[in-house]
C-alpha cells in the first residue's frame, strides 16, 4: 500500500503526528537534549528521583538510623512517601524534603535547557503531568522548580496537569479530533499506551455545556498491564482491539452517540503514515518496524464504528497529555508539557487564535499582528 493510501485509509482527517491541529500548533515535542553526562530527560524521570531518595538514605543506612528500616527505596509507594511528608516521623520526613529539593534542582537545569532552545523560545507557561506529578511530593517538587527559576528571573510558570495523568492522555486525545466531529456526536474512544500500561477509554466531550471542552471526562475505561503478561506485538493489537470493542459495546449500551473516532497517546516520534520512528522500546515487541501499522491494524479490527468508518490519528504520549490542558491555556499564547515517568516526556505548542470562527491573520499591519508575525519567525 502506498504511503499517501494509507495515510487516507487510517485517518480520513489528517494525518498523523500531526504539527498542525484544529486548536494548536506543535513546535516541538520528544526532543531528546544530551549533556556531558548524557540525555536529559534521564536527569529529571521517576527514576531519578528514586536515586536521589536512595542516596539520602545511605548515610543513614550505614549509622543504622535509616527510618525506612530495609525497605528498598523503589517498593516506597508514592502514598507512603506523601504520608511521611505530613507525618511525626522528623527525621523520614527531612529525607524526603531533601530528595524533592534535589530532584527541583535537577528539574530546573532541565527545564532551563529546554528554554534556551530554539523550539521553547518566549515560553510562558509549563504543564508538569506524568505519574510522578499524581502525589503531593510531585506537587511540592513542581512548585519549587518554578521557585528556583523565578529566583533565577526566569518569568516562566510551571504548573501541575489538572485531570489525573491516567486521564490526560485519554480526554487530550479530544483535542485530536476536528469540531465537526462533536456536533453530531458525544463522545469518542481514547486510547494511551505506555511502557508499563495500555488503557483505553470513552471520553464524553460534554460539548453541549462547554464547547471549549472544560467539561469533557472519561466516564468509562479499561486498563491492561501488558508489563505483566509479555505479550506479542500481534497480541497486544489483538487485546487492545478487544478492549476497544468492549467500550464501543458499553457505549451503545448506555445510549451514548459514540463518534466513529480513536485517537490513540503513543511513545515516540510518530510519522504522518502512523509508523513509529523512534521511542517505542519499550513496547511488546518491534512496533519500529516498517512492516508495522497500529492504526492500520486497528482498522482491520474495527473498520466501522456505528455506520460509518472508523478515523484514527495517533499523536506522541506527551502531546496528547499536554492537548488535554488546552482549554486552560488560552490567556497565554505559548506553552509547553513535561511528563515525568519512566522517561521525561515533553512537547512545546502554540495556540491557534480565532476571531468569530477564522483564525487570526498573525501579520496583520497592527503592532499586535507585527509582534506575532515576528514571535512565529524566530520560532
Amino acid at each position: 500500500m502506498a504511503t499517501d493510501e494509507l495515510v487516507k485509509t487510517t485517518t480520513g482527517i489528517a494525518h498523523h503526528g500531526a504539527g498542525r491541529l484544529p486548536s494548536v500548533e506543535i513546535d516541538s515535542f520528544n526532543i531528546e537534549m544530551k549533556d556531558e553526562d548524557g540525555f536529559l530527560g534521564d536527569r529529571a524521570s521517576r527514576g531519578a528521583f528514586r536515586d536521589i531518595l536512595e542516596r539520602w538514605r545511605k548515610p543513614l543506612r550505614k549509622s543504622g538510623q535509616d527510618p525506612f528500616g530495609k525497605e528498598p527505596t523503589d517498593e516506597i509507594s508514592k502514598k507512603t512517601l506523601d504520608d511521611i511528608l505530613v507525618g511525626d516521623d522528623v527525621e523520614a520526613s527531612a529525607v524526603v524534603h531533601s530528595a524533592i529539593e534535589e530532584f527541583a534542582q535537577e528539574l530546573a537545569y532541565v527545564t532551563r535547557r529546554f528554554l534556551k532552545s530554539k523550539a521553547w523560545a518566549k515560553t510562558e507557561r509549563i504543564v508538569v503531568g506524568g505519574g510522578f506529578r499524581d502525589s503531593r511530593l510531585g506537587e511540592l517538587a513542581i512548585a519549587r522548580t518554578e521557585i528556583i527559576l523565578r529566583h533565577e528571573e526566569l518569568k516562566i510558570e510551571m504548573v501541575p496537569i489538572r485531570h489525573h495523568p491516567d486521564e490526560a492522555g485519554l480526554i487530550g486525545a479530544l483535542h485530536l479530533a476536528p469540531s465537526w466531529i462533536f456536533e453530531a456526536h458525544d463522545s469518542i474512544l481514547a486510547v494511551d499506551i505506555g511502557g508499563t500500561n495500555i488503557r483505553c477509554g470513552l471520553v464524553e466531550t460534554g460539548w453541549k455545556k462547554a464547547k471549549d471542552l472544560t467539561k469533557a471526562k472519561v466516564v468509562k475505561s479499561d486498563l491492561w498491564r501488558h508489563a505483566d503478561d509479555e505479550p506479542t506485538r500481534e497480541g497486544a493489537v489483538k487485546r487492545l482491539t478487544k478492549m476497544l470493542k468492549g467500550l464501543i459495546a458499553e457505549a451503545e449500551k448506555e445510549g451514548y452517540k459514540l463518534a466513529p473516532f480513536i485517537g490513540i497517546a503513543c511513545p515516540g516520534v510518530i510519522n504522518a503514515d502512523g509508523s513509529i520512528e523512534k521511542g517505542a522500546q519499550n513496547l511488546p515487541g518491534n512496533w519500529e518496524s516498517s512492516k508495522f501499522n497500529l492504526p492500520a491494524s486497528l482498522l482491520e479490527g474495527i473498520p466501522e464504528i456505528g455506520e460509518h468508518d472508523t478515523a484514527i490519528l495517533m499523536h506522541n504520549d506527551g502531546v496528547v497529555q499536554g492537548l488535554s490542558e488546552v482549554p486552560f491555556m488560552q490567556d497565554v499564547d505559548r506553552w509547553g508539557v513535561l511528563t515525568i515517568g519512566t522517561g521525561l516526556g515533553n512537547a512545546r505548542f502554540t495556540n491557534r487564535r480565532k476571531d468569530n470562527g477564522k483564525e487570526k491573520d498573525k501579520d496583520k499591519d497592527s503592532e499586535t499582528g507585527k509582534k506575532k508575525g515576528k514571535d512565529k519567525k524566530d520560532d
